[in-house]
């Protein structure tokens, strides 16, 4: 009779996804229409604009950042800015060339310098090098908390003492108490492959949410700390620093967070991408699947690229694979809704 029953459980699991598995697409945008690191209405013209070697809209889109003191979106429109000038720089050249003051193209200038020289051969000795430009840039926006999220970074890079890191942390605090990016920075600094430990990690970023706003995206920094452990393979996704009740809280933090903001906002999308790993390396299937539903087309390389393969591939392989998950765990003749819970009859 055992062997009888354990003969007949993978065809009824197998029948499980096959009857439930298109109703669990609903909500999910078809893997073409997926888009890995899509920039939003704003940055894409300025960036196609940049590709034709003009500097202008890139210019009035950050100067409209530092006049209405958005710094999260400086940020974010910053890195991405940075990122294509690591490929193209001619608009960025013109650009200082023709105001060779201006603190948005000073700070896009320190940030593609810091960017090429953490890939460098030489990377401590290269970011030491670029030092004075991350003053300049702090220098020409005074009260920007941005420049000092790049001096964070910097200062990992160069293994700074924890005191030299700390005088740099209050003077990006000072300018923005809750700025993501500084938190992420100063994340990466604490985390076990730097100069702290998982334990350390998951200290910050609990006290750091306990502080912010309901919707701020720093409430999301506990599951980057578990996403930092799951990733580090000398954990083994557990350590005794770091129990798993840890974890399940950080996820449910970032759940309540993704749940303040609209299905297909990429504001949330980068965090949604970071819980969506979580949930699917804890096995939580049914709130991944949630979660790659309210990411829509917004897929991120990061942490989907930490493997070294093709980020948007593994982004669907794991959207795929927490669908099926789900189907083959709904009973038979369930009608599995949108995100209802298995064995859930209609």
């Amino acid at each position: 009779m055992v062997r009888t029953m354990a003969s007949l459980r993978a065809p009824l699991r197998t029948a499980r996804r096959v009857r439930h598995s298109l109703r669990l697409s609903a909500g999910l945008p078809p893997a073409d229409a997926v888009m890995l690191d899509a920039p939003d209405s704003r940055l894409s013209p300025a960036l196609v604009a940049a590709a034709e070697g003009a500097y202008g809209p890139a210019a009035k889109l950050l100067a409209t950042t530092r006049d209405t003191a958005a710094w999260e979106l400086r940020d974010r429109y910053l890195g991405r800015l940075a990122a294509f000038a690591h490929g193209r720089d001619g608009w960025l050249r013109e650009w200082l060339a023709a105001a060779p003051g201006d603190p948005d193209a000073v700070l896009v200038r320190a940030a593609l310098a810091v960017r090429r020289a953490w890939e460098a051969p030489a990377a401590v000795e290269r970011l030491r090098e670029v030092a004075p430009l991350i003053t300049a840039a702090a220098e020409a926006g005074p009260h920007d908390p941005v420049p000092w999220r790049l001096a964070l970074d910097h200062a990992r890079g160069t293994r700074a003492s924890h005191t030299a890191f700390g005088a740099v942390w209050e003077e990006a605090v000072r300018r923005s108490p809750h700025h993501y990016g500084c938190h992420v920075a100063a994340l990466r600094y604490l985390s076990a492959s730097w100069q702290g430990s998982h334990r350390a990690c998951f200290d910050f970023a609990e006290r750091a949410a306990e502080d912010a706003a309901p919707d701020s995206l720093v409430q999301g920094l506990p599951v980057r700390a578990a996403l930092h452990l799951l990733l580090d393979p000398g954990a083994g996704g557990s350590t005794a620093a770091v129990p798993p009740e840890r974890i399940e809280d950080a996820a449910d933090l970032a759940i309540g967070l993704s749940a303040r903001y609209p299905a297909g906002d990429p504001w949330p999308a980068g965090i949604r991408n970071l819980l969506a790993y979580v949930l699917v390396a804890r096995a939580r299937w049914e709130e991944a699947l949630e979660q790659f539903r309210l990411i829509g087309p917004y897929a991120q390389s990061f942490p989907w690229s930490s493997g070294g393969e093709d980020a948007l591939a593994r982004f669907l392989e794991a959207r795929d694979g927490a669908r099926l998950q789900v189907a083959s765990a709904t009973p038979l003749w369930a009608r599995a809704g949108h995100g209802g819970p298995p064995g859930h009859y209609a």
